[in-house]
C-alpha cells in the first residue's frame, strides 16, 4: 500500500460551478446571467484562504471545520434560496455532477452541514451563509466529491413540473490515512467486423472498463494494440478523448476502433492503462501501467463461403456430372429398348394377321 502525501488543500476535482435545470448541469466555470439565475456564489474569504476558486480540505477523520458561502443577489427582487450539501458523482460526459435534495448522502453531502438552510437573499444585497464539515471518526481514507448548493425552485407553467435551478461550488474532501490509489481494467474483449469488400481487412473494436478500486480519484493515460497471432501485424490505437477523473469506486466504459485490421483468424488484443494521479498542488505523478490482454476471432467468413463453396464445386462436380451422364444413358438405353421391344412386337402382329 502506498502512503500518498496528505495536502494542505484538495485539489479540485472537477466542478468549479454548476447550473443544474431539471436534472441537466453545466459544468463551465464562468456562468451566464440568465432570467432564472439572479444570484451568484463564491468562497467566504476568511482563514483557510481568499479569492478561492472551490473548497478544497485535508481532513482526519473526527476534524471538525467551519467555513461559509457568499451569495450575492444581482437581481431587482428578493431571491429565496435553499442552501445545502449533495455528493458529486461522474456524469456519463465526464463532468463532475451533483446528487438532487432528496438522494440521501454518504460523503460530502452527510459531513456538510448548513445551519441556515434557507436563506432570504435581498436585491442587490450579499450574504454570508456559514456551514460546518465534520467528518465521521470512522471516515475510511480517501478522496470524496461533492458541492455546497443554492437552489431556487421555479414553477414553469408551460410544461406543468417544477424546476430546480441551481448553482454551486465543488467541495473536495481528501480523509487523511493510508492512500491506495489504483486502477483495474475489467470486461475486456475485441470484436472485429470484416466486410464484403474488401474480404481480408475489417475494424477492430477493443471494449474495456477503467474501474478505479483505490481510495484516490485518478484518471488514466491508455495504449490499446490489436496483434495476429505471435505479434504479427500489431496496429495501434487510442481513445478519441482522455479519460475522466474517476473518483473511487467509479468506472468508465471505453470501445476503442481500431481500422484497418487483417483478418488472421484470432486476435490478441491487449490494453496499457497508466494511472495519474494530481495531487492538490497540480504535480502530476503515475503509477505503473496496467497490461491485460485478451484475444477474439477475425474470420472472413464471406471468403471463408467463397472457398468453401469453390471446393464443394471441385470435389463433388465430377461426380454430380458423372450421375447426370450415367442416368442420361440409362434413360437413353430404356428408351431405345422400349423402342426395340415396341418394334419386335409390331412384326409379330403382322406375322399373325
Amino acid at each position: 500500500m502506498t502512503r500518498l502525501p496528505s495536502p494542505s488543500r484538495v485539489a479540485a476535482l472537477a466542478l468549479a460551478a454548476a447550473l443544474i435545470a431539471g436534472g441537466a448541469s453545466s459544468a463551465s466555470p464562468a456562468l451566464a446571467a440568465t432570467d432564472d439565475v439572479t444570484w451568484t456564489v463564491r468562497t467566504a474569504s476568511n482563514a483557510l484562504g481568499a479569492d478561492r476558486t472551490n473548497y478544497s480540505y485535508a481532513l482526519n477523520p473526527g476534524a471538525h471545520l467551519d467555513d461559509a458561502l457568499v451569495i450575492a443577489n444581482r437581481g431587482a427582487e428578493t431571491v429565496e434560496l435553499d442552501v445545502y450539501a449533495a455528493d458529486g458523482y461522474t456524469t456519463s460526459t465526464g463532468a463532475l455532477d451533483l446528487r438532487v435534495a432528496n438522494e440521501q448522502p454518504v460523503g460530502v453531502g452527510a459531513w456538510v452541514t448548513v445551519p441556515q438552510r434557507h436563506v432570504s437573499v435581498p436585491a442587490g444585497q450579499t450574504v454570508e451563509v456559514p456551514f460546518v464539515v465534520d467528518v465521521p471518526s470512522n471516515a475510511t481514507p480517501g478522496d470524496y466529491a461533492g458541492g455546497v448548493v443554492t437552489s431556487l425552485t421555479v414553477a414553469d407553467a408551460s410544461a406543468n413540473v417544477n424546476v430546480d435551478r441551481r448553482l454551486g461550488i465543488r467541495t473536495g474532501i481528501r480523509v487523511g490515512g493510508d492512500l491506495s490509489p489504483a486502477l483495474a481494467v475489467d470486461d475486456l474483449r475485441v470484436g472485429w467486423d470484416g466486410g464484403f469488400v474488401p474480404f481480408l481487412f475489417g475494424d477492430a473494436t477493443v471494449h474495456y472498463r477503467l474501474h478505479n478500486v483505490g481510495n484516490v480519484s485518478l484518471s488514466a493515460d491508455e495504449t490499446d494494440a490489436v496483434t495476429g497471432p505471435f505479434g504479427l501485424a500489431r496496429l495501434e490505437s487510442a481513445p478519441d478523448a482522455a479519460a475522466p477523473t474517476l473518483l473511487p469506486g467509479e468506472s468508465w466504459e471505453r470501445d476503442v476502433r481500431v481500422p484497418a485490421v487483417a483478418a488472421m483468424g484470432v486476435l490478441i488484443a491487449s490494453v496499457s492503462a497508466t494511472p495519474i494521479v494530481t495531487d492538490a498542488a497540480g504535480s502530476i505523478s503515475t503509477l505503473d501501467p496496467i497490461e491485460v490482454s485478451t484475444f477474439g476471432w477475425a474470420v472472413p467468413w464471406p471468403l471463408l463461403l467463397l472457398v468453401v463453396l469453390v471446393v464443394a464445386g471441385a470435389v463433388f462436380g465430377p461426380r454430380l456430372l458423372r450421375e447426370r451422364r450415367r442416368r442420361a444413358q440409362q434413360a437413353e438405353d430404356a428408351r431405345v429398348a422400349e423402342a426395340v421391344e415396341r418394334t419386335l412386337a409390331e412384326k409379330d402382329r403382322q406375322l399373325v394377321e
